[in-house]
């Protein structure tokens, strides 16, 4: 199922999954999908099981990187909080079943930059008053997808007033775009084409974060959830 799958290592000391950008997804039907959502969907581009293991290999290379710091996990709402939770949930487990743990606490930030499927160019941070907790911390932000780059490097600048000891942000999703500002995370699970995602949380207007699997969204989908 991953054959499509290509590895490609960056200039930082981690590896990203690359999904290239002919690659057209599976067929619906060989998976578990919303009656609700039959309609709106292409393919399926990403299933769940495929996120689940990549994200267990983040959560073993944070730990690697990072342990013996008591970190502050960040999570960038609402589009993150399923890669969040599933990406604790293993380091966790790596806390109870390894020597090397990690003393973990945890807080929520929101940011909000599309309408429909197009970036409003105006990142709106919420929850910013609440950043002065972290000075002096190791701070993971945990972020869905990165696109441009410019609302992570929004967050980050945000973020420096506060002097944090160390930040590190970790994406489930890179986009590659000509659109892009050059930045990349420390951390990737998957780097995808030039194409509107939904499902594994990632939404359209709200709506598809209840979808296991991450795919493409058609048509009628887009117009049947436009505002």
């Amino acid at each position: 199922m991953a054959a499509f799958l290509q590895v490609r290592t960056s200039l930082r000391m981690q590896c990203s999954l690359q999904i290239p950008d002919n690659e057209k997804g599976h067929d619906l039907d060989l998976f578990c999908i919303p009656k609700h959502y039959e309609e709106d969907l292409d393919k399926v581009m990403i299933p769940h099981g495929l996120i689940m293991d990549r994200t267990e290999r983040l959560a073993r290379n944070i730990i690697k990187d990072m342990g013996g710091h008591h970190i502050v996990a960040l999570c960038v709402l609402k589009g993150g909080y399923k890669f969040f939770a599933d990406l604790l949930d293993y380091i966790k487990a790596l806390n109870r079943n390894s020597d090397k743990s990690v003393p973990l606490t945890v807080d929520f930030i929101r940011l909000k930059s599309y309408c429909n499927d197009e970036s409003t160019h105006c990142v709106k941070v919420i929850g910013g008053d609440e950043l002065s907790s972290l000075s002096g911390k190791n701070v993971l932000i945990v972020e869905d997808i990165v696109e441009t780059g410019r609302t992570m490097q929004t967050l980050l600048s945000l973020l420096s007033g506060y002097n944090p000891k160390m930040v590190k942000v970790v994406s489930l999703l890179v986009k590659r775009t000509s659109r892009s500002s050059g930045y990349r995370p420390d951390y990737i699970g998957f780097e995808i084409p030039d194409i509107f995602l939904v499902g594994y949380a990632l939404d359209y207007n709200e709506y598809f974060r209840d979808l296991s699997h991450i795919c493409i969204l058609n048509e009628n989908g887009k117009q049947k959830y436009k505002v």
